[in-house]
């Protein structure tokens, strides 16, 4: 036997090995994409259905494999999060019992203030620091600072939650250990969905068991958002991240292919982490909504965003474009409030110009197509109408993509100057038979996407409603895609980092 092979099998050395995997590791977030998740999941689950009737003990154990999942993913951060939900739930406790009005105000201030500022010394002091060098020209070198991940979902459903007791649409939580369990539901910690607390805590309260069709509606929506993530998603991106890191090296036809790459990589990935986000969460007896809904399949850019990131877009509509008067002011304010709106979903989603481009893009588009609505309803509701309305939506979208994938503002005008200037439509059967099987991918994740809802919605009963052994062939046909998809590097989830 070669020393290569002389394992050391000893009680102490796995027991290490254990607490080596167990232990936080920089750079090695615990995700839904990997295999350890599903280990500890398999033994959580088991556990969670012996504790789910007895609802303090059931939110002490989730709460606590919570808190080790963001601890996995964040390390010590994790107590941020603690930090928020404590000081959040007192403030909006004391702000319930409060008569004055000013008081009141000054409560709600404090904690937006609380959650907001730490979110923004995390996410953007370097942004800040960087821009004023760039004034100043002074030496200035990054601060080490590490983004916890999740903290922009958490911080927006901690601030929607206060709001809601100060509107008087929620009544706050008597229990510090109700809030902090629904603020750091593992499920959606992450990366969403941004589940608000109105819908969540009557599901706590009730603690309904979870219905056979709800565990496996569960289950669909995990296998489904494993093919989006580990099999479209991860596959497509091989070939878009080597043109978007030389985009001078590749014809017009190429960056074509790699910007409709990227504008199906973010919705399977984003939509397949948010499938396994709600199935998991409902295999556990929660409904946690809809976060997706065919979003390409949008005729104009006010129903894109009222379909992508849904969590997102009505957070953003109700808690900054309404706060801020909506459409109550005339037309002029509408759009004022529609640009700072989308400006600043677009500065969430990064610290960079080019984010704040995409959301200044959005909210142009947004503002535009209202101010055209008056001529558009006179437009027939004709299918050449509805096709050049789709076409001219999809390519806006897919544009402003490009900022939010390349490496900065520059690349992205090179991407998108090169497409138009060194196009040539006689290299489109070239590339599709040198590429055939990232094409066919591509092709096929476009028709699936314009399945009319319905055919979905079947196919998802029947999956339910199958023989145990159906259930199984679907699971190991999709690890073997997996297996046969596998990127050499394990992509992360796109929206992590925000």
């Amino acid at each position: 036997m070669t020393p290569s092979m002389n394992w050391d099998f000893s009680i102490s050395n796995v027991w290490a090995n254990v607490l080596s995997q167990l232990g936080y590791a920089a750079g090695e977030p615990l995700m839904f994409s990997s295999g350890l998740f599903w280990v500890l999941f398999i033994i959580f689950l088991p556990l969670y259905s012996l504790v789910k009737s007895r609802r303090t003990q059931m939110m002490l154990f989730v709460t606590a494999f919570s808190l080790y999942f963001f601890y996995k993913s964040s390390g010590w951060y994790f107590l941020l999060l603690v930090a928020t939900s404590l000081i959040d739930w007192w403030l909006a406790s004391r702000m319930a019992v409060e008569t004055q009005a000013r008081r009141r105000k000054r409560m709600l201030l404090a904690s937006i203030v609380c959650s907001a500022g730490i979110l923004v010394g995390f996410k953007y002091t370097n942004f800040l620091l960087w821009n004023i060098d760039a004034i100043i020209r002074t030496n200035f070198q990054p601060l080490d600072i590490v983004l916890p991940i999740g903290i922009s979902f958490y911080t927006f459903r901690s601030i929607s939650y206060v709001v809601d007791v100060y509107k008087g649409k929620i009544e706050p939580e008597t229990s510090w250990l109700n809030y902090l369990f629904f603020l750091s539901f593992f499920p959606c910690l992450v990366a969403g969905p941004i589940v608000r607390a109105k819908e969540f805590m009557p599901q706590l309260r009730a603690n309904l068991p979870a219905t056979r069709t709800m565990i496996y509606g569960g289950l669909w929506l995990v296998l489904l958002g494993v093919l989006k993530k580990a099999v479209v998603a991860d596959y497509v991106a091989q070939y878009v991240n080597i043109v978007f890191d030389n985009p001078a090296g590749y014809s017009g036809v190429e960056l074509l292919m790699a910007i409709l790459g990227y504008t199906m990589q973010i919705y399977c990935d984003f939509s397949g982490y948010s499938d396994m986000a709600i199935g998991i969460g409902s295999m556990m007896g929660f409904d946690l909504g809809v976060n997706f809904d065919a979003p390409y399949r949008s005729l104009n850019v006010t129903e894109f965003w009222r379909r992508w990131h849904m969590s997102l877009s009505f957070w953003l509509r109700d808690y900054i474009y309404i706060s801020l008067g909506g459409n109550r002011r005339g037309k002029v304010r509408q759009y004022l409030n529609l640009m700072a709106t989308m400006l600043i979903g677009g500065l969430w989603h990064g610290a960079a110009w080019k984010f704040i481009f995409w959301g200044a893009g959005h909210g142009a588009a947004l503002c535009l197509h209202k101010a055209c609505m008056p001529v558009l309803k006179r437009v027939p509701n004709v299918w050449p109408v509805r096709f050049l309305s789709w076409l001219v939506t999809f390519v806006l979208v897919s544009l402003l993509w490009v900022f939010f994938r390349a490496d900065s503002f520059a690349t992205a005008c090179d991407i998108i100057g090169g497409t138009f200037s060194r196009f040539d439509g006689a290299y489109l059967p070239v590339f599709a038979q040198v590429r055939n099987t990232w094409c066919i991918v591509m092709v096929l994740t476009f028709a699936l996407h314009f399945l009319p809802q319905e055919v979905i919605l079947t196919l998802k009963r029947r999956f339910v409603d199958s023989r145990w052994w159906v259930k199984l062939v679907a699971f190991v046909v999709v690890v073997q895609l997996v297996i046969e998809f596998a990127a050499a590097d394990v992509q992360p989830f796109i929206y992590a980092q925000f």
